[in-house]
């Protein structure tokens, strides 16, 4: 056999922090080999990232350093190298997808000039040169119109046409290692089939090898030909795909496996009363042109939709982004403007004002879908959750507040003598956690979780969908669930109403439209969603 394009060994990482240094990375070793996929599997703060950007050498040092270890690339060193070899290395012969294109990519600066950037510095490409290969590339990653997008910032574009800008400059030197660091984390389940078909093909056309990052198994099942399990920094387990499905060795393997949010909702409370009620709401944006800004149509982002939420039950939205899932949660809340009839509890509230909404706010609160972007980090988690009662005079004088805060906290199975740590000191399912919490300390009747387990390992998101399943019995609370997760949709939901382009493609009990759905774009969403999973278990066949 030829040596492996990549050899890691004993490769240990380790983080200066108050009082000594962490490790978050120990004694890890792997090989990559040409045109193979590797996965890196597990929860977050395992290492996974870390170790990915360890073989750029990314890290930030002198905060982080290797104690241990070696990184060859093609039998060069990477650990400690000249600048000379890492400008090889880095974007030329091995690129990287960052998970979140919105932050990767810089806001400042148009896609031609991000993607002739990186042609420009390592094939010295003249300007035009570099226009007519970013114009390949776009087209070659599935972008339409791709002369319409050289102009565009990262703003203006959709999820699924950021990933596949990232796609592109990480394709622009044609490298043989590829590093996707959780390439569909929070896209459309769809967009997420798009992303991932897009890659295989271009591995195969390009003869690449991938370390693919990944907390999705139902991605590992599709992409990967071997698997790494790492845990606390450690790869505890290392074996094809195939064997780690079928006979997984080590309990944190097979925690993993277990972990898939599953089970359906127990039965909703016969004949509850309704708590939301819509009729025939919507919210058109208009579009005008000229040189009085005349209106000249509408985007019709939320159109003429009905539903009712009943206490206890759970509504969920499913549909793909634009389709306007969290327009309409928010035009419920009266957060944006809307046409038609809105009920809560059976008062009319579409015609109400901010002030005359006031009183009811604290009865309908949301939870957003990062909990890192919606808190604030300059206040505590105390800070945060007391927050709403401030706003509504609830809670009486400090020390009764604080008592609230702690009680809320306790609901949502968190510590409350970490009230006065910030958001950064806790991981992504806790945060989620705090958010919940911010919302239940005002003891709502309705609330809308806007993606809330969207960018979740998918244990926390086993473990945030029982959290809500409990607290609804606790509480009688009704949900609207908003999600392009239909796995998480079909643990939750009694209801569930499919959007597309802002109408109802569908709309029935949960049941019947994930065993037996009608339109022909219900079951594509179905055949995206549960594709990976019937691969495992032969169950679903749509």
């Amino acid at each position: 056999m030829s040596e492996p394009l990549l050899q890691v060994r004993d490769l240990s990482v380790a983080f200066r922090v108050a009082g000594g240094e962490t490790d978050a990375v120990k004694g890890v070793s792997f090989d990559l080999s040409a045109g193979e996929t590797l996965a890196l599997v597990g929860e977050s703060g395992s290492g996974k990232s870390v170790t990915a950007l360890s073989v750029l050498q990314l890290l930030p040092y002198p905060a982080a350093r290797h104690p241990s270890g070696s990184i060859r690339y093609r039998g060069r060193e990477l650990v400690g190298a000249d600048a000379e070899t890492l400008h090889m290395a880095r974007g030329d012969r091995i690129a990287m997808i960052f998970q979140e294109p919105m932050t990767a990519l810089n806001p400042l600066h148009k896609v031609e000039r991000q993607i002739g950037e990186v042609l420009m510095v390592h094939k010295a490409m003249r300007p035009d040169q570099a226009r007519a290969r970013t114009l390949e590339l776009l087209h070659l990653v599935g972008i339409r119109e791709p002369e319409k997008r050289l102009d565009s910032y990262p703003h203006q574009l959709s999820g699924g046409q950021r990933q596949r800008v990232m796609i592109a400059m990480a394709l622009a030197n044609e490298p043989e290692i590829l590093i996707a660091d959780e390439p569909t984390t929070a896209l459309d389940v769809t967009i997420q089939a798009q992303i991932l078909e897009l890659l295989q093909e271009l591995q195969k056309r390009m003869g690449m090898a991938m370390l693919l990052i990944t907390h999705d198994l139902g991605v590992v099942r599709k992409m990967a030909e071997r698997v790494a399990v790492m845990t606390e920094g450690e790869i505890v387990e290392q074996a094809p795909v195939a064997d780690i499905f079928a006979a997984p060795q080590h309990p944190y393997t097979r925690h993993l496996l277990a972990a898939e949010p599953k089970g359906a909702p127990a039965p909703p409370p016969e004949r509850a009363e309704v708590v939301m009620a819509a009729e025939d709401v919507r919210v058109w944006f208009p579009i005008k042109a000229g040189v009085f800004r005349r209106t000249i149509d509408h985007i019709r982002a939320v159109d003429e939709i009905s539903l009712e939420v009943r206490e206890g039950h759970t509504v969920g939205i499913v549909g793909e982004s634009g389709s306007g899932k969290t327009t309409l949660g928010l035009a419920l809340l009266r957060l944006i403007s809307s046409n038609g009839a809105i009920r809560f509890h059976g008062q009319a509230i579409d015609g109400l004002n901010s002030k005359e909404m006031r009183p009811l706010r604290r009865e309908m609160q949301v939870v957003f879908q990062d909990p890192f972007s919606s808190l604030s980090p300059r206040l505590s988690i105390a800070q945060i959750v007391e927050e709403g009662l401030l706003v509504h005079g609830l809670g009486g004088a400090y020390g009764e507040r604080r008592e609230l805060i702690a009680a809320a906290l306790r609901e949502v199975d968190l510590d409350p003598a970490a009230m006065d740590r910030y958001p950064h000191e806790f991981s992504g399912g806790q945060r989620q956690r705090v958010a919940i919490a911010r919302a239940l300390v005002l003891q709502p009747r309705f609330l809308v979780l806007d993606e809330p387990t969207s960018a979740l390992d998918v244990s926390v998101q086993a473990q945030i969908v029982d959290l809500l399943r409990d607290l609804q019995g606790r509480h009688r609370l009704a949900y609207m669930f908003i999600s392009h997760d239909l796995k998480v949709v079909r643990a939750l939901a009694d209801e569930v109403i499919v959007l597309r382009e802002g109408k109802v493609v569908e709309q029935g009990q949960a049941e019947q439209i994930f065993e037996d759905p009608h339109s022909d774009y219900t079951k594509a969403l179905m055949a995206a969603a549960f594709e990976l999973q019937a691969t495992e278990t032969g169950a679903v066949s749509m």
